[in-house]
């Protein structure tokens, strides 16, 4: 796969990068990427592609697909304008992704409060740049239960905390207690983890993008809470700066 800048630094908001394939006239890839590709519950990244040559094309969407990061393109008449060995500037849509950012450091802390307060694990989850929304296998649910998470969660975010990142072989990674929160969404094809810890606060297996420190983050605020079934909950969640 070409170079994931976004797993190395999700704070590059522009790089100069070729493009390596055209398809339908409207799907890219590219030799270089900041654009993070949806997954995981966090949404594709959008922004636009600027050619050396002129011009400025739209980036819609972007995903894995046979084991190529692929950047939607807005259409303009038949194909998107750019063609094989052109030289682009990309340019992230830097707002989105902060907000992004910040909404997922936010719900590992919370999934981490929920993990050690309640063992809950996260069965499904969207992240989007005004809400969150989490599922999760619990089988007694009340909102004081979950405001007194919220509240413990609200504190540690007002931490100095630094994200570390960085890869373990799975076997290693699979040792460490809590390591994966999200039921079930680790292929055992995949041989080496990327992890996010935050120090003392959380630990899992995770490939999206976060914020350097919890500083950043700001505070939860509870938008709604549901039941779905016998042990299946859901909440929804926005931040506050």
């Amino acid at each position: 796969m070409s170079d994931q800048i976004y797993l190395s630094d999700s704070y590059v908001k522009e790089c100069e990068a070729t493009v390596q394939s055209v398809k339908d006239g409207k799907y890219i890839t590219l030799d270089k990427n900041i654009f993070y590709p949806r997954g995981g519950g966090q949404p594709g990244d959008t922004g636009f592609l600027l050619p050396v040559s002129g011009g400025r094309f739209r980036v819609l969407n972007v995903m894995k697909k046979d084991g190529e990061i692929v950047h939607e393109m807005e259409m303009s008449g038949q194909d998107s304008g750019l063609k094989t060995q052109d030289r682009v500037r990309c340019v992230l849509d830097w707002e989105r992704r902060y907000k992004l950012m910040r909404m997922h450091t936010a719900a590992h802390v919370l999934a981490g409060t929920m993990n050690s307060k309640l063992g809950a694990l996260i069965t499904g989850n969207q992240l989007e740049e005004d809400k969150t929304r989490f599922d999760f296998d619990l089988d007694t649910f009340d909102r004081g239960t979950f405001d007194e998470l919220v509240r413990s969660t609200n504190e540690l975010l007002k931490q100095d905390a630094v994200l570390k990142i960085y890869s373990l072989p799975r076997e290693a990674a699979m040792k460490i207690p809590g390591v994966v929160k999200l039921a079930g969404v680790l292929p055992p094809s995949i041989s080496e983890l990327r992890i996010v810890e935050i120090p003392g606060i959380d630990i899992q297996a995770d490939g999206g993008t976060h914020v350097r420190s919890l500083k950043e983050v700001g505070q939860i605020e509870i938008l709604k809470l549901e039941n779905k079934g016998k042990t299946n909950r859901r909440v929804y969640f926005k931040l506050n700066p």
